[in-house]
């Protein structure tokens, strides 16, 4: 079949046109027929680049085929809500056990009063309708050939019914006793039976129906419903189920056919080029052919698909189809952009296709009435059930990101700045002014597009937002001077002064924060490599020095003076050189040119921000630590405990947990060739105990040990290689002590040698992540990236230490002491409020230690509060330690080594910045 197709020969033309573009036949035929299946497109022409206009040539086939399935992100929110509705349920029913039993007692009485005849005729129904309905839906969809819906339904019941014994056989043998008392009750036929914690027939058909779709149509949704409402109503009079049973059963079933759907895909029902084609001959068109415009990734996701449509008898039209799928990407983003960031920041996470529609008609409108160029809107119509389309007059061009920069002229820029003015003086938002929102015609007339993520009668905030975006968006094309020069000339000093508490990363669009963020690394790169050079040509210039005076450092003493002198010239040698290759970023300078013209603008940034996504992390791991440490503690009577706690035990913990700190210092020390005073050191080391509060255990104290050493004169560079040093050697001791003593722990009580099954199953286990980390390529780069930094400035720096014995015994010594002191103190803690028959081998506590404290570092919350309380107490419960001991002495622990030292922590932190030492 012959197709008409378009040929852009601009290849920057509107929104990018593909190299290769999309054509689409128009056949007759009706649009709610769906899209056609048709073989794959033979590529089409090339792009001949000329004047930017675009001509029309036959091309063979139709526009590549879609996905026959897609995963939709909504099928996955449904699961995760199914999920926590069950959740939900089941946690009422453990611990609201007097409602459940009320809520029982009152529906009993009152289905007791039915008819006996009403109850059969209902019974009899349902069970003939949960049959039959299923069978004569499958018949309709077979009969219009749709058995890909009848398949993904007969998959979402058989694991639906797997999932029901799973629950009946949970229930009936682990279940606590009052979730088994809420989902069963003695069944009417065998007093000594109990009835199905959830219907083995009932989940299967409910997954079964919505995995085919049944409850998007409405005479079928009507049937399913009454089945549904009759089949537990029969139930339930009869006593064959529980009300908490009957939500179970549709919860899971519901869940688990969205899980089915997202897990292998649902058939894909997006319009192709045809069904756009039908569609604008409804609308009064005549079309001759599309050319699909290259997808371009938005802030969103849901920019729609882009059309380049020729007219038998009219000017080429852009036409933008929205469908559902579309508009689901990045609901997940916007969602947690919903959470994180204010109300006024953000837009509404997921709109329907007729709000959407709406939204960009509104907002195309608007703009063209408030003076601002923008495409003009001729005409909407929908798609089917599923899709929606907007036409355009077509407006050739190209895109700000496609210009050269010698082509971003100042008369480029005062002209977009016009079409914003134009925009804030109707209170109109953009949201997104991005390089490739912003198009350049021909006769160089700028046109903003993307308008669909707009508002009217937006707020001050919003407006400012949208100067502090393009202006950042201008300002990586022409620098900070240009763009802040261009609009001050038209928006003036004040309103550009204003925008500076919004320009701020959060603030600005994806891509934008995408490009600031690879242009830091490569700032950073630079300033790396312009330190490797200029030490290196300081030792050129001192090997050269000694080869002129014939001196032979390698037979020769040492001169502590002339080492020292050479260790200063190379350090003032990489000073210059940093400064010379430090740059300011992009933002930073744009705050500098507006401050030259307001001195007086507002700097401090707005708080955007309604919470931050590392303290909603740690407030939620912190509440689920909390919960279970407070559940252990009911069951305690902790004045008796306390009586008979043995004091000389607690004063022991006391000094293994002040020693701990003298350890930590050595530990770190031995890492740094440089002198450093010792006293210094420990201190740097309680005041880390305050930061630990602050911040995540492995972050907190990284960060203060970095700018003690820089405070105490080491390099920066340096300082950072010496703190992670100490932490790589600390690792490898933390792994080869806990393999150890988990050695020696498992064969304490057998007479062989062999190691336990829990250290073989931790080595396979660490062997399989090991394996997978380097079978997938994504996470192997990632981990070849860590690992070439990290031998970037680790490594030599652990060879100067090499050099240096003592330092090195110091070091890892340190380490080791560090480990026993908390050893000693977490068994003195077990001894304070145990006797000899709950006592523990120092091989168990250590392990117990090292895995606890592994899990504290890893946790996101401060001081790893929470993980490391419940893996101290599981683990010392596991090791056979009684968990009224267990408990407190976790408790104990916990306050001489993270809570009490919060307050000479405090003071030891004000009083090393006061003296510069912080």
């Amino acid at each position: 079949m012959k197709q008409q197709g378009v040929h852009p020969e601009d290849a920057e033309g509107t929104s990018d046109a593909a190299s290769r573009p999309d054509t689409a036949d128009a056949p007759e035929q009706d649009p709610s027929e769906g899209p056609a299946e048709t073989p794959a497109a033979d590529p089409a022409p090339g792009l001949d680049d000329c004047d930017g206009e675009t001509h029309a040539e036959e091309v063979e086939g139709d526009e590549p085929l879609l996905p026959a399935r897609v995963h939709r992100p909504s099928d996955l929110m449904r699961l995760l809500v199914g999920f926590l509705a069950i959740v939900v349920l089941l946690a009422i029913a453990a611990f609201a056990h007097g409602t459940t039993s009320g809520l029982e007692q009152d529906i009993n009485k009152g289905t007791g009063q039915a008819p006996d005849l009403l109850i059969k005729i209902a019974g009899l129904a349902s069970s003939i309708a949960i049959l039959l309905v299923p069978v004569a839906f499958a018949i309709e969809r077979l009969i219009k050939r749709d058995g890909l819906r009848i398949a993904d339904g007969v998959l979402a019941a058989v694991l639906a019914h797997g999932v029901t014994l799973a629950t009946d056989l949970w229930v009936a043998k682990a279940a606590p006793g009052s979730i088994q008392e809420a989902l069963t009750q003695p069944s009417p036929g065998d007093i000594h039976a109990l009835t199905d914690p959830v219907h083995g027939y009932l989940a299967p058909v409910i997954a079964y129906m919505t995995a085919v779709g049944m409850s998007r149509r409405p005479r079928w949704r009507s049937v399913l419903w009454i089945v549904l409402l009759l089949d537990a109503f029969s139930m339930l009079v009869t006593g064959y189920t529980t009300p908490f049973s009957i939500i179970l059963t549709v919860l899971i079933g519901w869940t688990v056919a969205y899980g089915t759907l997202y897990a292998v895909g649902s058939p894909n029902v997006r319009p192709t080029g045809r069904t756009l084609m039908a569609g604008l001959r409804t609308v009064g068109f005549h079309p001759v052919g599309a050319a699909r415009e290259e997808a371009v990734d938005t802030e969103d996701g849901d920019r729609g698909r882009r059309y380049f449509v020729t007219l038998e008898d009219g000017p080429p039209l852009d036409v933008t189809v929205v469908d559902r799928e579309q508009q689901a990407q990045g609901f997940f983003y916007r969602a947690w952009r919903n959470l994180t960031l204010r109300g006024f920041a953000t837009r509404s996470s997921l709109q329907s296709l007729r709000q959407a529609l709406e939204q960009e008609a509104l907002l195309a409108y608007a703009a063209i009435a408030a003076g601002a160029n923008a495409p003009k809107l001729i005409a909407t119509s929908e798609l089917g059930p599923d899709a929606v389309m907007l036409v355009y007059e077509h407006t050739g061009g190209h895109t700000l990101d496609s210009l050269a920069d010698e082509e971003i002229t100042d008369d480029l820029l005062r002209l977009t700045w016009h079409q914003v003015q134009a925009l804030q003086s109707r209170r109109i938002a953009h949201r997104r002014l991005a390089g490739d929102a912003i198009l350049v015609d021909r006769s160089g007339k700028v046109i903003l597009t993307d308008l669909r993520g707009g508002e009217i009668a937006a707020g001050e905030l919003l407006l400012r937002m949208d100067v502090a975006q393009l202006v950042t968006t201008l300002g990586l094309r022409v620098g900070a001077e240009r763009a802040v020069a261009s609009a001050v000339g038209v928006l003036g000093p004040d309103a550009v002064a204003d925008c500076l508490p919004m320009l701020q990363p959060i603030a600005l669009s994806r891509s934008t924060r995408a490009t600031l963020r690879r242009l830091s690394r490569e700032r950073a790169q630079r300033e790396r490599e312009a330190i490797l050079e200029a030490s290196r040509q300081t030792r050129l210039a001192h090997a050269a020095a000694n080869a002129e005076s014939g001196s032979t450092p390698e037979l020769e003493k040492p001169d502590k003076k002339a080492v020292r002198a050479e260790q200063r010239a190379e350090k003032r040698a990489i000073d210059d050189a940093l400064d010379e290759a430090r740059e300011e970023d992009l933002l930073t300078q744009i705050r500098h040119q507006v401050l030259l013209i307001r001195p007086q603008a507002p700097v401090e940034p707005a708080r955007l921000e309604r919470v931050r996504p590392r303290t909603l992390i740690s407030f939620i791991a912190g509440a689920i630590g909390a919960y279970f440490l407070l559940t252990q503690l009911t069951h305690i009577e902790f004045g008796p405990l306390v009586a008979n706690a043995q004091w000389g035990w607690v004063a022991a913990a006391v000094l293994f947990s002040a020693l701990s700190y003298f350890a930590a210092a050595m530990a770190l020390l031995g890492f740094v060739p440089e002198r450093v005073p010792f006293l210094r050191a420990v201190a740097a080391q309680v005041a880390g105990s305050f930061v630990k509060i602050v911040a995540p255990a492995a972050v907190g104290g990284v960060a203060l040990n970095t700018r003690f050493l820089q405070r105490a004169g080491v390099r920066p560079g340096l300082a950072v290689a010496s703190v992670g040093a100490s932490q790589l050697f600390g690792l490898g001791c933390h792994i080869l002590m806990l393999l150890s003593f988990g050695y020696l722990t498992g064969t304490e009580k057998t007479p062989s040698l062999s190691p336990s099954r829990t250290v073989i199953a931790g080595l396979l286990t660490v062997a399989v992540l090991v394996l997978v980390v380097t079978s997938v390529p994504f996470l192997r780069k990632f981990l070849v990236t860590r690992v070439r930094s990290l031998f970037a400035g680790v490594i030599p720096r652990m060879l100067d230490v090499l050099q240096r014995p003592q330092k090195l015994i110091t070091g890892i010594g340190g380490m080791l002491l560090l480990t026993a002191c908390f050893v000693m103190c977490l068994d003195a803690s077990i001894r304070a409020f145990g006797d000899q028959s709950t006592s523990l081998s120092l091989a168990s506590v250590a392990v117990v230690f090292l895995a606890g404290n592994a899990l504290g570092s890893a946790a996101p919350t401060p001081g790893g509060v929470g993980a490391v309380e419940a893996s101290l107490t599981l683990g010392l419960i596991a090791v056979g330690l009684p968990k009224e001991v267990a408990a407190p002495a976790v408790l104990l622990y916990r306050l001489l080594t993270l809570w009490i030292p919060v307050l000479p922590g405090w003071l030891f932190f004000n009083h090393l910045s006061r003296k510069g030492s912080l």
